[in-house]
């Protein structure tokens, strides 16, 4: 597995393959890898002829008061990962690399990110845009996988690739969850061990809402209480917002009808969790 750290001899290793039409495929990840990664990664294996994985914590998608300094950086455990599953180069560009004096572009997408995290973490979403639309045009990726976990990021990519003509597929892969359903992340290493326990409520709650839709309940408000009756029941856990939406523009739903998302994010101590459920309602069955 190579190890590359500049841009420019990313670019050139990757416009390589190209020109001998390799497929590449690219898993970004901000490093703290675990097995939600390793799915990822070798999902991507499956689907390319070459593997990049890019490791890189991204300041720009980080706000004032977030765990920038404290995010973990295991750069080790990362990378014998990455070379245990197969992944050809470990793209480690620096902040100055990525971000070099004078820098002054970033990438909006206004009305996908207007809501949710977008609204809780007002920087976020910029950063991302930004960063990805870098790393797309270093890499040169045919596609690139993105984690379900991160619905709303994966929705912003999606949207971001389309709008910029930019020719990458995106695969989003189911989230990868613990034995009691917690999504992994690479922020549960703050949890402590009554508050591990504790976190599972946030995807009990989106499984009352599932099972409520499941049972025939199409009002959005009647789902959304049915959720968040489940994490009141946990007095240590803050929501910051339990949804349900269209799974494309993320707009709220007032009835679901088909294909909806259910998103949630809530605050443990000083860790904040998000997760999501995809669900399909029961068509009404037509009379004649």
């Amino acid at each position: 597995m190579k190890i590359i750290r500049s841009p420019t001899t990313m670019a050139v290793w990757s416009e390589r393959l190209v020109r001998e039409g390799v497929k590449i495929g690219f898993v970004p990840t901000m490093g703290a890898l675990h097995e939600g990664h390793r799915a990822l990664i070798r999902e991507a294996r499956l689907r390319c002829d070459a593997l990049v994985s890019s490791i890189f914590v991204n300041p720009a998608q980080f706000g004032p008061q977030e765990d920038l300094a404290k995010y973990p950086r295991p750069i080790l455990q990362d990378r014998a990962l990455c070379r245990k599953e197969g992944v050809d180069v470990c793209f480690e560009p620096t902040v100055e690399a990525m971000y070099p004096s004078g820098f002054q572009t970033m990438v909006t997408l206004p009305a996908i990110t207007r809501r949710w995290e977008g609204e809780v973490r007002p920087h976020h979403f910029s950063g991302v845009a930004t960063v990805v639309t870098k790393l797309f045009g270093i890499v040169r990726p045919k596609m690139a996988i993105f984690g379900q976990k991160d619905f709303q990021q994966s929705a912003l990519v999606r949207q971001l690739v389309k709008d910029l003509n930019l020719g990458v597929e995106i695969v989003v892969h189911p989230t990868v969850r613990e034995e009691d359903g917690l999504a992994m992340s690479s922020r549960n290493v703050y949890l402590t061990q009554d508050e591990r326990k504790r976190a599972v409520m946030l995807y009990k709650s989106l499984r009352a809402g599932a099972e409520a839709i499941g049972r025939g309940v199409t009002d959005g408000k009647a789902i959304g209480s049915a959720m968040a009756q489940v994490v009141k029941k946990e007095p240590a856990i803050t929501i910051d917002y339990l949804a349900v939406c269209d799974p494309t523009t993320l707009e709220p739903l007032s009835t679901v009808r088909g294909k909806a998302v259910l998103l949630g994010a809530v605050r443990l101590g000083p860790v904040r969790l998000i997760d999501n459920i995809l669900v399909v309602a029961k068509q009404a069955r037509r009379k004649f």
